[in-house]
């Protein structure tokens, strides 16, 4: 996964955009950028998501918003093992994003330039096999879906290429990427406008020739990545885009088993019927090419798996897996930090208002199952609960806390304490919690007792800010201030199951 970035558009981080927030910058190209990011909703809902959102040097190209609202309500209907999903479409601040599945994984390309780190020759036949297999499902998939009313959309990806075929350290495999898809919920679309869709060397040749497509092009795109992954040579490599088009479509192709010796003739026939110049003599589906490689699979007894694609990712990427354990943990502490500062926030306005709250199940939440060596998630929420100190002190609403700090008084039952007569100047809560037995923290110090309980020697007219965590609960906070006219009061709170339990 990479580093995070230092460059001025991923100044900031983390941050808002909308209901989601950005957590570390991905990558970015001539018109889009891709964050990592947190969705959080209600009892303790978490997602790592990506976000892919419009330049602003963009938000003026009209066409390519339309190609990007365009992706996003193609690619949302899609919903299958195969296909990287779309979530949500949405504008702020005057730019549009889309907001997509988040996998942990390597592309192709990225895939055989780790084996060439490592003088790795040949890609394994098997894992090969099982990563066609997966293309093919998936664009199997896209091309065979229907609206609601049943008609065929006629989704073409019109890009698949090893750049946009990812495979997870799970052994799974996602195509993405349909940014310049066709359909025909797409009216009016200029198929031959002159402009190439799609990277040279994976277009079939009516693409190459500038002609309508349909979804027997994307069936030459996989059999070229078939033909390279079993043979270990680019097809189409040439020193120049023109001569790469024109080898397309005027050439002769050579037969894998020129390539690579004792290739298997059942496969070569395969690949063969993918790369037919005439998309009349291809594959006509992709489900036809994906039953023909798992007979093939059958009867030779090759060991395509999920499992052992998985293996194999995981051997070829250690080091990076370690890295992105590392990194995912430093995600998970920035968005921590996103949350203290929606608490402060929060604390800040209850505080001024002196009206009691409570934390949101979204406030406080870990963002994935990393956790700092030592550390629990209720100490992270505790270390946040002492910053609503310092923000009490710089307000100047809980001036002299550490002079009339509440004392806990000792409980020798099961239920709360009755609120005693208070002395005078100082005054009583009485602490309950469903369940019982929940932590309790005053002012950001945690008190070794558990509910219920009752507070003591508190001082009137100062705001105690008391929080309540149990494990598998939401935490929840209350601002309570006593007065001569009150000088006792009463927190009762039931925790809402969320929270993550502690490990």
């Amino acid at each position: 996964m990479p580093a995070p970035t230092r460059d001025p558009s991923a100044a900031g981080l983390p941050r808002q955009l909308g209901r989601y927030t950005l957590v570390r910058r991905l990558a970015t190209g001539g018109m889009a950028e891709l964050f990592l990011a947190i969705q959080r909703s209600v009892g303790g809902f978490e997602k790592l998501i990506v976000i892919k959102r419009i330049l602003p040097s963009m938000n003026q190209d009209q066409a390519f918003i339309e190609m990007l609202l365009h992706e996003a309500r193609i690619a949302a209907t899609l919903s299958h093992p195969n296909v990287v999903q779309v979530f949500d479409l949405g504008m702020v601040d005057g730019a549009y994003f889309i907001a997509m599945e988040h996998v942990q994984g390597e592309d192709l390309r990225s895939i055989v330039r780790q084996m060439k780190s490592r003088n790795a020759i040949e890609f394994p036949m098997e894992h090969a096999l099982s990563i066609v297999l997966g293309v093919c499902a998936g664009l199997a998939y896209a091309h065979e879906k229907r609206d609601l009313n049943g008609a065929p959309l006629n989704i073409v990806h019109r890009d698949v290429s090893p750049q946009n075929v990812i495979v997870t350290f799970g052994g799974d495999v996602k195509v993405v990427d349909f940014g310049i898809a066709k359909s025909d919920a797409r009216p009016g679309e200029d198929t031959a406008s002159g402009r190439l869709k799609g990277k040279v060397p994976y277009m079939s040749p009516e693409q190459a020739r500038g002609e309508g497509v349909d979804w027997r092009g994307d069936i030459f795109a996989a059999g070229v990545i078939l033909f390279e992954l079993t043979t270990g040579r680019r097809l189409f490599k040439t020193a120049s885009e023109y001569e790469t088009l024109k080898l397309i479509c005027d050439r002769e192709y050579p037969l894998p088993s020129s390539v690579r010796a004792g290739y298997p003739p059942a496969l070569e026939a395969i690949v063969m019927r993918a790369l037919t110049k005439s998309r009349e003599e291809r594959w006509q589906s992709a489900r036809e090419m994906q039953g023909a490689l798992e007979e093939f699979v059958r009867q030779d007894r090759i060991g395509a798996s999920r499992t052992g694609l998985s293996k194999f990712m995981e051997s070829l990427f250690a080091e990076k897996l370690a890295s992105h354990k590392e990194a995912l943990l430093h995600d998970k502490l920035l968005a921590d930090s996103v949350a203290v500062e929606t608490l402060e926030a929060a604390a800040v306005s209850g505080i001024e208002s002196g009206r009691p709250w409570s934390l949101g199940p979204t406030t406080m939440r870990t963002v994935t199952d990393a956790r700092v060596p030592g550390q629990s998630r209720t100490a992270i929420v505790l270390a946040a609960i002492g910053l609503l100190a310092l923000v009490g002190t710089a307000s100047g609403a809980a001036r002299s806390w550490s002079r009339h700090t509440p004392e806990i008084a000792p409980e020798h039952s099961a239920v709360a304490a009755p609120i005693v007569a208070p002395a005078r100047d100082r005054g009583v809560i009485a602490i309950a919690s469903v369940p019982a037995g929940a932590a309790i923290v005053v002012n950001g110090e945690r008190s070794q007792r558990k509910t219920p309980a009752t507070l003591t020697n508190v001082a009137l007219g100062v705001p105690v800010v008391v929080a309540l965590s149990a494990d598998g609960f939401e935490p929840a906070l209350q601002t309570v201030t006593l007065t001569d006219g009150e000088p006792s009061s009463a927190i009762s709170v039931v925790l809402e199951p969320g929270g993550q339990r502690q490990r």
